[in-house]
Formats: C-alpha cells, sequence, structure tokens
C-alpha cells in the first residue's frame, strides 16, 4: 500500500526559540537535528522488515533565522559576521556537532553586530533519510526495489532543487517567506558532500583540518606520515594525532600503519590539533575534474585555506628540474568551471598566502633576497584537461603560454584556485618542476636528478611551514573582502 501525503508522521513540533548567545543556540540546534535524526532512523528500522507503512515518515532539518530592520553601521572591515541590510536571512543546518565551533563563531558575530536575536526552530525542508541513516554503520539505505516498499513514497530523497551551488554562484533566489541567504550551502548540500567526501577519501568529514594541501603526486604522502610522525613525538609541536585512509588514527610515533589493502580515488590524511587548525593532504591524482570535485566537497567543511603543492612542466629554458613556481596568475585552459565561473572571471593572487608561501620557502631554503630567485620563479601558471598536451601542433599552445607569460604548467592549479575563488576559500599554489617538455627534458624514468629528488622532499615542508604561518594568522585578516561579491551570505 503507498503511504499518503496527507497522513505525516513527524517528531512533535516545537516552537522557535530566540537566543542572544550563540552556544545555548547551538545546543538547541544539535537537539533539533539529533531528534529528527533518531525520528527517521527509528521509522526506518521499523519499516524495511515490513509491511510497507501507510504513512509518509518526515522529519525536518534545524533552521537558523535572523531578522534586523536597522542600516545600523557595522565593522566594514570584516568580510563575513554582518548581512548587507534590513530584512530576515535564514538557513538550515547539518551536522551541528561537526560544526559547532564554525556556528559559534558566526553566531557571536552577528549577535555583536546586529544585536537582534537569533530564532532556532525546524524547518520546512525535510531531511532525506539517506542521510540520516549516513552516519550509522548498522544501517544501509537498499537499492531501488530491494525494499519491499518504493522509498520516494514513504521516505523523503535528496532533492536537488534545495543542494545547489546557486547561493554560492549568486543565483539563490528568496524562500517562500521571503528570507535571504544566510549561509553558503544548504543543509542538504551539505550533506550530499560529506558523503561524497567520505567515499572519495576514505575517512570521516570529522578528521578534516582547517588547511588543506593538495598534491597531484605520491611522493607527499609518505613525507607528510614522516613528518606527522615527528611531530608526534614533540609535545610542543601542538598535533595531537594522525589518520591515514580509513580512518587508522594514531597518536604514538611509533605505531605502525597498515597499508590498506585498496585504495581510494583520492586519497586523504590528516594530521590534527584538538581546535581543527592541523594540516589535511589531499592526494587528488591527474587532472582538473578530481580537482573539481574534490574541492567541490571540502568546500563545505569552510577551510581557511587550501594550497596546491604539485608537479608542473616548466615553460622557460632558465628553469630547472626542482625548482618551485610561486604562482601569481592562472590561465585557465581546464574548462571544467567555465559553466560556474566564466574565464573572464579574474583569479587574483591572495597577499597573506603568498607572504606565507615565499616566508615558508625562505625558511626551509635558507635563501632569500636575489638568492632565492635561483629556485623559485614568481609568474602566471596554465592548467589544461590534456596530460599529453606536448603531442598537439605547439604553435598555437606554445603562443598563447608565451603571450601569457606563463612559467608553468599542470592541470589541477587554476581549478583549485578558481574554486577556491568561488567558494571563498583562501588559495593558493607553489608548484614544483618535475619536467621541461619544450625543452626537450621529459618526465621519463631515471631524468630526476639528485637535485630534483631534494627540492621535492622539501616541497612539502615548504607547504607545511605555510600552514602553519597562516593556522596562527586572525582570521578577519586571513578571510579578504576580495573574495566577496555584492550581495554575500553572513556566514563564511
Amino acid at each position: 500500500m503507498q503511504a499518503s501525503d496527507e497522513t505525516i508522521s513527524s517528531p512533535p513540533a516545537l516552537p522557535a526559540r530566540a537566543f542572544t548567545e550563540a552556544k545555548p543556540a547551538v545546543d538547541h540546534l544539535c537537539m533539533l537535528y539529533d531528534q529528527a535524526v533518531d525520528f527517521l532512523r527509528a521509522g526506518f528500522k521499523a519499516a524495511l522488515p515490513g509491511p510497507a507503512p501507510t504513512h509518509r515518515i518526515r522529519a525536518f532539518y534545524p533552521e537558523i533565522r535572523l531578522t534586523t530592520s536597522s542600516f545600523a553601521g557595522i565593522d566594514t572591515r570584516l568580510a563575513f559576521g554582518h548581512v548587507a541590510g534590513p530584512g530576515t536571512y535564514a538557513t538550515t543546518v547539518t551536522r551541528p556537532d561537526l560544526f559547532r565551533n564554525y556556528l559559534i563563531q558566526q553566531l557571536d558575530l552577528l549577535l555583536e553586530n546586529h544585536g537582534v536575536p537569533i530564532l532556532i526552530a525546524a524547518s520546512r525542508t525535510p531531511m532525506p533519510v539517506h542521510f540520516a541513516v549516513a552516519q550509522d554503520a548498522r544501517m544501509t539505505v537498499p537499492h531501488e526495489g530491494a525494499a519491499g516498499f518504493t522509498l520516494r513514497d514513504v521516505f523523503d530523497v535528496p532533492n536537488l532543487g534545495t543542494m545547489d551551488d546557486d547561493i554560492i554562484n549568486g543565483l539563490a533566489k528568496r524562500t517562500p517567506d521571503g528570507a535571504a541567504a544566510l549561509a553558503p550551502f544548504t543543509a542538504q548540500r551539505v550533506d550530499y558532500s560529506l558523503a561524497r567526501l567520505a567515499h572519495y577519501t576514505a575517512t570521516s568529514p570529522a578528521h578534516f583540518q582547517n588547511h588543506v594541501l593538495f598534491t597531484n603526486y605520491q611522493f607527499y604522502v609518505s613525507e607528510f606520515e614522516t613528518y606527522a610522525r615527528s611531530a608526534l613525538a614533540d609535545p610542543a609541536s601542538g598535533y595531537t594525532s594522525f589518520v591515514s585512509t580509513f580512518d587508522t588514527e594514531i597518536t604514538s610515533p611509533d605505531t605502525p600503519i597498515d597499508a590498506p589493502t585498496k585504495m581510494p580515488q583520492m586519497p586523504t590524511y590528516h594530521l590534527k590539533k584538538p581546535d581543527g587548525s592541523g594540516i589535511t593532504l589531499v592526494n587528488i591524482g591527474i587532472g582538473p575534474s578530481n580537482a573539481k570535485t574534490a574541492t567541490d566537497h571540502i568546500a563545505v567543511l569552510r577551510p581557511h585555506a587550501w594550497i596546491m603543492v604539485g608537479h608542473c612542466a616548466g615553460l622557460r629554458n632558465s628553469q630547472r628540474l626542482g625548482d618551485y613556481v610561486l604562482a601569481h596568475a592562472y590561465l585557465r585552459e581546464d574548462g571544467v568551471l567555465d559553466a560556474d565561473l566564466p574565464t573572464w572571471v579574474p583569479i587574483p593572487a591572495l597577499a597573506e598566502i603568498q607572504i606565507a608561501l615565499e616566508e615558508a620557502v625562505e625558511d626551509v631554503t635558507q635563501l632569500e633576497g636575489f638568492a632565492l630567485k635561483r629556485i623559485m620563479r614568481t609568474g602566471t601558471v596554465a592548467s589544461v584537461d590534456n596530460r599529453n598536451w606536448e603531442l598537439r601542433d605547439q604553435s598555437g599552445p606554445v603562443r598563447r603560454l608565451s603571450q601569457s607569460r606563463a612559467i608553468a604548467l599542470d592541470m589541477e592549479s587554476a581549478t583549485i584556485a578558481a574554486n577556491g575563488f568561488r567558494f571563498r576559500v583562501p588559495y593558493g599554489t607553489l608548484l614544483c618542476v618535475s619536467d621541461k617538455p619544450l625543452h626537450g627534458e621529459l618526465k621519463l624514468p631515471g631524468m630526476a636528478s639528485e637535485f630534483y629528488n631534494d627540492q621535492v622532499a622539501r616541497h612539502l615542508m615548504i607547504g607545511i611551514r605555510a600552514m602553519e604561518a597562516l593556522s596562527e594568522m586572525p582570521l578577519d585578516r586571513l578571510h579578504s573582502r576580495k573574495l566577496r561579491a555584492f550581495d554575500e551570505t553572513a556566514f563564511l
């Protein structure tokens, strides 16, 4: 028998509560969320054996809502933490336990800047049953036809209409009751990405740290684990654990980690600090599609910075294998983001990231000033979608590369930077030259010199040092106003 939409079973409706302090507001969000999840899990568990329920089982995401009638001045130095003007603003929320510190930070700023209470209540957005059971390893949603009833006749399923990127792309419409977006992502969009992250990286989203390094070379993973073990051996480092694929977590530098029998698409590793200010390393492999996929989903975690530390082709005769490239501009020929962010949109270099990277190079190499130019160049990085670009007729590509003043070429950096710009996540790129195809030095076995090997070993350390410096920077300085559009959400 098909369940009727007119007969709906839901958790008891609670009245909206007003809060003037962030922590109790987030506590209430957690209570409402847990109530909804527990209700759906219990209903799902009871429904699976049959017979089919005769009513719809539905629960709702919790919601944050703010209404202000004042144009009162706010601290315009801040890139976030305030709404643009009078009106009502709202956002649905998922996993408030995972986002607790972030939510408290954002609500504290709203309360301070606007002086009006925050309303917390159940929203009118149904929670898909898939996301409610996702955190319980004992439960799985059967594929279509495997259960004794049609799933969507009884439970709500993911809805593309509420988990798109319209808010972040500046295309969002107001809700039916007239509320504007308070946060860059809806709850369903966040839940979707949390599920994708667990799938692609084989680690729980809860392990991700606020500073993310991307690489396209497995060598960096071994170096990262070596550094992590040395950090765990040093109580002064502040790092408390290291997480490998499939959530293998160690707290002692001597604990062995068994090699997994299979690897995820994007192996990910986390060097953790208790406050989340540690470092995550993601091996995205090769190609702009992987780079977009990874950043599309990591963005919902609202990291404080992400940086690409990978290999590239050097385009200048004066470069040597192992030299570094600090990107200050990007030639976007990767194509994967053109529909979301047209190529005519400039992707600016961010001073805070650039300075952190250059100072990290100086610190690790012990070179500075004019001497630093021997191993590092600053310039345009071109990203393409064809790994075998060298096999094309070179007259056109080489002319464009020369006109753009490009000094390096890869397949991921422009994508990561462009998605950082789109998602308002501070970004940067420091590459290591691994071949020079325009000058006959192809990436072939045996071509890597000792100098190249030494330099690439230092490369990861430079990325780590840069991230450690950024972790000490105040958020209102790191999150630049140049990443914010005309009509922005209050949440970072």
